[in-house]
């Protein structure tokens, strides 16, 4: 049967469970089980389809469609794998799957309670990847221990050890040991209290994973082991590293893939082969090259509202063994400015950011023609593509009222228009085109030099798309469609004829971008910025 590692954060939120668990699942991946991981989140959205931005970051969507929380995508540029609808629960999914049970008399009448009802369903969540033929499942339990929120799934989780047995379950808890520069030590009082809140849940931690700013004395370890009840040597160091990606190899050094195994009662013989991860860490930390690229969106106060687009450049940075400097430039700021040099004169090449809505679109469409006259190496990314779209028609066709219908619903000339599939839809929470639809790719054009083969399959998150009526017109005047979905023709990559680079697409391609995998797009697209530096220079 599969076995079961979950884990748990303590202290404060934003430790970093994600990076811990993804780290976990690619030593044991390199070990050679099958692992995979998934993400509960206590919040009651039912996903974070509808969260904006400034609240939880990206949303990061599957090849099944799934709006889910941005972990998985670390969870897939680690472990090189699609993760699906099952592996980010919210809250909200498990009351909504209950309450459905109850209206449609599943219950029998029975009085419906937290208590078998709610964490029964957890559990059957829980359960359901290992259905799947996975070794190894490893489950992230969002939130902070003590949190009221949290209480439902470390309940569930004290019931699904009992069900399945305590040798095929390890529970991992990460917790922050905090350095006191007055007294000059770390403090471990925050941890011991965050495992006593676990044992009043009724779990005993077997792991003990603690974040740290400076190394953990033998000491320290056997203190913590005292009073948490654990051996000192599955007391383990997470120091901050440099970047996210050191993680892997931090752990490996710390022995976390042989405390877990030791755990489980199982013995592996292979030893961890992480030869292509150290040769990206040697790519990325040694880098020949360096450029410097303006991400213009309007979520630029919030990193994590563009997780996957700042992930995706250290990726395809590596591959060319450059350094992308990410400058990020709210576009409202493009807006205000009088002379649009003053902010892009600096940069080796912009990429347009995905969004929804009218605010910042004309600093978007300004930088956008920037980049057209300028002959600076360009990517727009979904909205990105749209108002590349809206600024060709505008500015070298004369269309002066050429819009989008989601910014001017009354425009008489609508570019971007709403996809007609959406038109009667009504509800919000996961009704947009979602998830991973193929594309024909034409011959002698960027981006086909860049994924070198003809079909592919890309992610989409978008209610609006490129109005064919005006495909004709725009490729007379030299902005061509080099990428069809077959099925519904619709336009999904547009490149200027006489541009050094110039790609827009209707997809999002930094969700598919990997550490041992860059993006093809990505790669292709700081080349072409390093080619424009060296020109330049």
């Amino acid at each position: 049967m599969a076995k079961y590692i979950f884990v748990t954060g303590g202290v404060t939120s934003s430790l970093g469970k994600g990076i811990i668990s993804a780290s976990l699942a690619k030593l044991l991946q390199a070990r050679g089980f099958n692992a995979t991981i998934q993400k509960f989140d206590p919040y009651i959205n039912v996903d974070p389809g509808t969260l904006n931005p400034y609240e939880h970051g990206e949303c990061y969507v599957t090849d099944d469609g799934a709006e889910t929380d941005l972990d998985l995508g670390h969870y897939e540029r680690f472990l090189n794998k699609p993760t699906s609808q099952a592996n980010n629960i919210t809250t909200g999914k498990i009351y909504q799957t209950v309450i459905n049970k109850e209206r449609a008399g599943d219950y029998l009448g029975k009085t419906v309670q937290v208590i078998p009802h709610i964490t029964d369903e957890i559990k059957r969540r829980i359960s359901l990847l290992g259905e799947l033929g996975f070794d190894m499942i490893i489950t992230e339990l969002g939130g902070t221990v003590g949190d009221i929120e949290s209480l439902p799934y470390l309940e569930a989780l004290r019931q699904f050890r009992m069900d399945i047995g305590p040798e095929n379950v390890v529970t991992i808890h990460l917790t922050l040991l905090p350095y006191l520069s007055a007294a000059k030590e770390l403090k471990t009082k925050p941890t011991q209290h965050s495992v006593k809140e676990l044992l009043e849940a009724g779990i005993q931690p077997d792991i003990l994973v603690c974040r740290t700013e400076r190394p953990v004395t033998e000491e320290i370890k056997a203190k913590l082991a005292l009073f948490c009840n654990l051996k000192p040597e599955n007391v383990i160091e997470a120091l901050d590293a440099d970047t996210i990606y050191d993680v892997p190899l931090l752990m490996l050094k710390e022995r976390l893939d042989i405390r877990v195994l030791e755990k489980l009662g199982i013995h592996s013989k292979i030893e961890p082969d992480l030869k292509n991860w150290k040769k990206f860490l040697g790519h990325l930390k040694n880098p020949s090259e360096s450029v410097k690229i303006g991400l213009i969106g309007k979520y630029n106060e919030l990193p994590d509202a563009y997780k996957s687009i700042h992930e995706a450049f250290v990726h395809g940075g590596a591959a060319n063994e450059c350094k992308v400097e990410v400058v990020p430039i709210h576009a409202e700021d493009i807006e205000e400015e009088t002379d649009i040099r003053k902010l892009l004169k600096e940069l080796d090449g912009i990429l347009v950011a995905p969004g929804f809505g009218e605010r910042g679109i004309n600093g978007k469409i300004r930088a956008i023609e920037f980049a057209r006259t300028k002959n600076l190496p360009f990517f727009g990314i979904c909205l990105g593509m749209q108002c590349a779209v809206v600024e060709f028609c505008r500015n070298v066709l004369k269309i002066k009222d050429a819009s989008s219908t989601e910014v001017n619903p009354t425009t008489k000339n609508p570019v971007i228009d709403l996809m007609e599939d959406q038109r009667k839809v009504k509800s919000k929470g996961g009704t947009m085109r979602l998830g991973a639809y193929p594309c024909v790719v034409k011959e002698k054009s960027l981006a086909r030099k860049c994924y070198k083969t003809e079909f592919i399959s890309e992610r989409h998150r978008h209610r609006y798309e490129f109005n064919n009526k005006y495909l004709d017109l725009l490729q007379k005047n030299g902005m061509i469609a080099t990428g069809i979905n077959p099925d519904q023709d619709l336009t999904e990559i547009i490149e200027l004829k006489d541009h050094p680079w110039f790609v827009g697409v209707q997809f999002h391609p930094e969700l598919k971008s990997r550490v041992e995998l860059p993006h093809p797009l990505f790669v292709g697209f700081i080349k072409a910025c390093i080619q424009y530096k060296t020109s330049r220079n």
